[in-house]
């Protein structure tokens, strides 16, 4: 092969043509190899917008709706930590009781044993995020 040159080019694809190629993926029954081999292009990048395309459609459509976690802010008053803000009650259903998380930089949270795990999750993230 002394002599030739190879020249990789790399295509830039609009958000039509990824749709069209996607469908044409669909209407060969998923094939995907044939698709890939007819346009020229890789499988691999086929398969990687098709699962792009999948992530957005469900994050589109996403049913679940979103939970808040009250919360329970404590503050420092005169040299004893009086609630600035009071945690909620505990729910009397099934007995569940008070869950009190305190984290490393003082901050204590407060939430009903039945708080909704997911919404529990992104607010210790966020308050760890923000330390």
């Amino acid at each position: 092969m002394a002599g030739q040159e190879i020249i990789a080019r790399r295509r830039k694809w609009s958000r039509a043509q990824k749709a069209a190629l996607l469908d044409e993926v669909e209407a060969e029954g998923g094939k995907v190899a044939v698709v890939a081999q007819r346009h020229g292009i890789s499988e691999s990048l086929l398969y990687n917008w098709r699962s792009a395309s999948k992530a957005a459609t469900s994050a589109v459509n996403a049913t679940e709706s979103l939970d808040f976690v009250q919360l329970g802010v404590m503050g420092e008053a005169g040299g004893a930590r009086q609630p600035k803000l009071a945690p909620p009650e505990p729910a009397s259903e099934g007995g569940a009781g008070t869950i009190a998380i305190a984290l490393p930089n003082g901050v204590r949270i407060c939430v009903d044993g039945l708080v909704n795990e997911k919404a529990l999750s992104r607010v210790l993230r966020a308050m760890r995020s923000a330390l």
